[in-house]
């Protein structure tokens, strides 16, 4: 979420700085370029205020004129611009420097002719800093009510170019460290708003795996959400009562109902000892019997299963799983069945008591389901994460809706009703495995029967 709202704020703040920006460097370009104008203007003006008692004569000594050149030429001298006084009929009265003459089009004769209308250049157009263009001022000189000539500079504007881009840099720079600023209070801001939605999201993950007693720890953040926070863990607590009131009730219904289960199967036995020899509804009471006092037992460590917490240990998954399958063979060979095991010594974390009896569960299954004749294969393996057990069986399998419910709680295949088992080892199996960062999965082996992948993590709880 971090990431989708820090480039939403920085866009939001980027376009504000450039909506301050943009019209700040352009009043800097204007107000710099102004200055110079206001300038040039002043000069053009002294310059009108010399030439207006010039003679008209082009020919003869004037020392009027004379000082009116030499002013020209000390002014191009010391600052390089362009100057020069007019005639209407555009012939040079005093110019410096001699060779420069009013030009025919451009900005000069436009400033020029507007000057003869006694109007001075008072709005030049905006020279910006990557134009090389020169600056154009106009004053008219005025004799007895008429314009009789017009004073023209031509200046160069490097240096008024120069000041403006030092002027946009420093906007330039001051609109960085706004911006860092403002990513920085971003950063912390965003970073306050969702501190509690990263523990709130982490917390909800835990439940999620199992981890039922994780709470949201206390953090800052907008009230709303800290009043969020407090309401997950109500709830939290809630949810944890009431499965463990369901856990309670199983385990004690559990336990309560093996006394007069036990009891009924004495009387059973005993009110057999009166009937003939071999009978077989008596037959048939006793496996039902039996069968219930299974499900109970096995009801008894679901409960528990679900209660318990995992002692994840390194342990070795290869030397274990050839153990599992050591232990099973014996059955196996009694059913013909050929059972064999592919064991490298491989390490992860898991729970050697819980794994082992998952193992067992898995490979009971694999041999109840097998026929004479065929095979059952278990293989380890690992990569960088985890270590997988894999047991595949040559029995008949299952259909695509029988996988999708196996290991569901009381769940047995309509194919095998008349099996013995109680349809929760697989469902306890899968509770152990999970508390400990584990997992169990089923699919389909070819040509026929059932593949089981058993899982769990090589990184250790505190990684």
């Amino acid at each position: 979420m971090r990431t989708r709202l820090l480039p939403l704020l920085i866009v939001l703040m980027a376009a504000v700085l450039l909506a301050l920006g943009l019209p700040l460097a352009v009043s800097v370009a204007a107000a710099q370029q102004q200055r110079v104008v206001v300038d040039r203007i002043d000069d053009t003006a002294r310059f009108a205020a010399l030439a207006q008692f010039v003679t008209d004569s082009p020919t003869g000594s004037d020392e009027r004129r004379e000082t009116l050149n030499k002013e020209l030429a000390r002014y191009y001298g010391v600052y390089g611009i362009k100057a020069g006084v007019f005639y209407r009929n555009d012939r040079p009265m005093a110019n410096a420097p001699t060779n420069w003459f009013l030009p025919k089009t451009g900005e000069g004769r436009d400033a020029f002719n507007e000057a003869l209308f006694s109007r001075r250049s008072h709005d030049p157009e905006q020279v910006w800093p990557w134009q090389r263009h020169r600056l154009v001022v106009a004053s008219p000189v005025i004799r007895d009510g008429d314009v009789i000539a017009v004073v023209v500079t031509d200046s160069p504007t490097g240096q008024m170019r120069s000041k403006i881009l030092r002027g946009w840099l420093l906007i330039g720079a001051g609109e960085i460290a706004a911006m860092l600023i403002a990513l920085g209070a971003a950063l912390r801001l965003t970073g306050w708003v969702l501190r509690p939605v990263r523990v709130l999201d982490a917390t909800t993950h835990d439940i999620a795996t199992g981890r039922l007693k994780s709470r949201v720890a206390a953090a800052g953040g907008p009230p709303e959400l800290r009043r969020l926070a407090r309401s997950f863990n109500e709830m939290a607590d809630n949810v944890e009562d009431v499965l463990e009131q369901q856990r309670a009730f199983v385990a004690d219904a559990s336990h309560q109902l093996r006394n007069p289960l036990s009891a009924l199967l004495l009387r059973i036995e005993l009110l057999a000892l009166e009937l003939p020899e071999g009978n077989e509804e008596i037959a048939s009471v006793r496996t039902e019997g039996k069968r219930l006092a299974q499900v109970l037992d096995d009801l008894l460590d679901l409960a528990l299963a679900e209660h318990a917490e995992a002692d994840l240990r390194l342990t070795d998954i290869g030397a274990l799983t050839a153990e599992r399958v050591s232990s099973w063979q014996p059955l196996a060979e009694n059913k013909g069945v050929r059972l064999a095991g592919t064991c490298p010594a491989t390490t992860a974390w898991a729970d050697p008591v819980t794994l082992s009896s998952a193992l067992d569960a898995v490979i009971d299954n694999a041999l109840k389901f097998t026929p004479e004749g065929e095979s059952v294969e278990v293989k380890v393996a690992s990569n960088g994460e985890v270590s997988t057990v894999v047991v595949t069986d040559g029995g008949p399998g299952l259909s695509d809706e029988d996988l999708a419910r196996i290991g569901d709680r009381f769940w047995r295949s309509a194919g095998h009703q008349n099996i013995k088992g109680s349809g929760l080892g697989l469902s306890i199996s899968r509770v152990l495995l999970a508390a400990g960062g584990g997992s169990i999965a089923y699919a389909h082996h070819e040509p026929h029967g059932l593949r089981v992948t058993v899982t769990v993590p090589r990184t250790g709880p505190a990684s």
